[in-house]
């Protein structure tokens, strides 16, 4: 089967491809189309074999029921039955919109569509395409999103073409979609009130209009045993195929506890993806670092978490660490969906940021042009099990100059450099307690703990390997005595590098 992309303005609708568009959906067919939440997938409701298409078409079971949109208010009383008072309230208020209400079905509705349920899914999307197409399909369209069964939903028709191309007759491609997340799902057969899927509309909006509402608890987390009961919401789902791990706690141990867990992945020779956003994506800098958005706007996190999981699947990923998100509006929507796209998967960042005493090494000598950067070139050309900011410092710097020459010398005929070095002064910066300062000797050392308070992490670099080399600045010698220094300094960076990895698997 071809299928057919048709290119359409959400401002100048082209009536005609909508009338051919919804002839196809009549007959039995599937046409993708744009919602103002995710691309759907729409078939004619009222169809038993249609729904079977869909099915198939999108490897989904057969008990994940479809939710079925109406583009009119009065449609609902053909398709449901005992329709609280309290629905017109609701509908006046979020329809058209991305909210879905559960019903009673009535005979009309074939279980094909309802996934064996006694129950029916309803929503009016407020997108004009959507609501056209409704209109010349019969009335009842049932649309799950355009996506492989479990795959992130499609924002873009591109990513329906992905996954459906050959399976259906027609794409209507408006671009980008508004939202990003599927609607809010609110269950009108119990009471009160129970949303089963969270979304745009959020409970506070809900509850402003009708009074209180329930929340299922299987929404968010597997510590639940009750089975979910939304559409879809028992299976895994939104997922990229790289494995997707989820890392929760204040904004700074996330970020931390990520730069690690990617560091050692990437030792591992994995390809690794991020979710950062745009307050936190500066301070990352191994991986594929993408920017979801901002936290000051999670709407725009929410637009382009589904885009960001394709596009990693794409670069082929082997893992995916994502920042989380504050549980509360639309944040609870953007992590039900990272919960389920990553199975569950999560790690406190605490826990990861507690194994790693230091997270930046800087070397100190005299001038910062020799001891203090050869240390720190070679140190970081190791195979380090932790990720470490690497510097170097200079007690006496006057301005920024360059290596020295015989040093850069001694360098390059190692296969290193310092080409791009300058050297730059000493100073309180340099002093915290993640921050391990080695000194070339005892006096830089001493000077430094005598003038700055709290420097409780210096050592000079024999003593912190526990080793009695003496390090001499070799300033003003021959090139055999910078190559001697050389010598020395990479014998004890290489002690250096085992203690750091082995603390790296237990204590210091």
């Amino acid at each position: 089967m071809k299928t057919l992309i048709e290119k359409m303005n959400k401002n100048n609708v082209d009536m005609q491809v909508i009338q051919r568009a919804g002839e196809i959906i009549k007959q039995g067919g599937l046409v993708a189309f744009p919602t103002e939440t995710v691309y759907g997938l729409g078939a004619n409701a009222l169809d038993e074999e249609a729904a079977k298409k869909t099915y198939a078409a999108k490897g989904r079971p057969s008990d994940n029921p479809l939710i079925v949109h109406i583009a009119e208010y009065r449609a609902l009383e053909k398709i449901a039955v005992d329709i609280p008072e309290r629905t017109a309230a609701i509908a006046e208020h979020f329809w058209p919109g991305p909210l879905t209400m559960i019903f009673k079905k009535s005979e009309a509705v074939p279980y094909g569509t309802t996934g064996g349920l006694d129950t029916v899914a309803v929503r009016m999307p407020s997108d004009t395409i959507a609501r056209e197409l409704i209109l010349a399909s019969g009335g009842y369209v049932s649309a799950p999103s355009a996506n492989t069964s479990g795959r992130p939903s499609p924002t873009l028709a591109e990513h329906v073409a992905e996954d459906l191309s050959g399976r259906i007759e027609m794409i209507l491609d408006s671009g980008s979609v508004e939202i990003g997340l599927e609607s809010t799902i609110l269950d009108m057969t119990v009471e009160p009130p129970m949303i089963l899927r969270p979304g745009a509309i959020t409970a506070d909006m809900l509850e402003e209009v009708i009074g209180m509402v329930s929340i299922d608890e299987t929404i968010l987390g597997a510590e639940s045993e009750k089975a979910p009961k939304a559409p879809g919401m028992k299976y895994r789902h939104y997922a990229p195929k790289a494995k997707l791990t989820i890392v929760e706690g204040n904004i700074r141990e996330e970020v931390l506890a990520i730069r690690q867990m990617v560091y050692a992945a990437m030792n591992d020779k994995k390809k690794v993806g991020i979710i950062a956003t745009k307050e936190t994506i500066a301070y990352y800098s191994n991986g594929i670092i993408k920017n979801i958005g901002s936290r000051e706007d999670e709407k725009s996190i929410a637009k382009n978490l589904y885009a960001v999981l394709r596009e990693f699947d794409s670069e082929g990923v082997d893992e995916i660490y994502s920042e989380s998100f504050a549980m509360k509006g639309i944040g609870n929507a953007i992590m039900n969906r990272l919960e389920k796209a990553a199975g569950h998967l999560r790690v406190a960042a605490a826990d990861i940021v507690r194994r790693q005493k230091y997270r930046r090494v800087v070397f100190v000598s005299q001038t910062d042009t020799c001891r203090g950067p050869m240390a720190a070139e070679i140190f970081r050309q190791k195979r380090l099990r932790q990720e470490y900011v690497v510097d170097s410092r200079g007690m006496v710097v006057l301005f920024p100059e360059p290596a020295n020459q015989k040093a850069e010398a001694v360098m390059r005929s190692a296969g290193l450099t310092l080409s791009a070095h300058t050297a730059m002064p000493f100073s309180e910066k340099e002093i915290a307690e993640d921050i391990l300062v080695l000194t070339m000797d005892e006096t830089q050392k001493n000077k430094i703990i005598t003038e700055y308070e709290g420097a409780v992490s210096v050592y000079t670099l024999s003593e912190f390997v526990e080793d009695d080399t003496e390090i001499l600045d070799p300033y003003g010698m021959a090139l055999n005595n910078y190559g001697e220094c050389f010598e020395k300094i990479s014998m004890l960076i290489n002690k250096l590098t085992d203690k750091l990895n082995s603390c790296a698997e237990g204590e210091y």
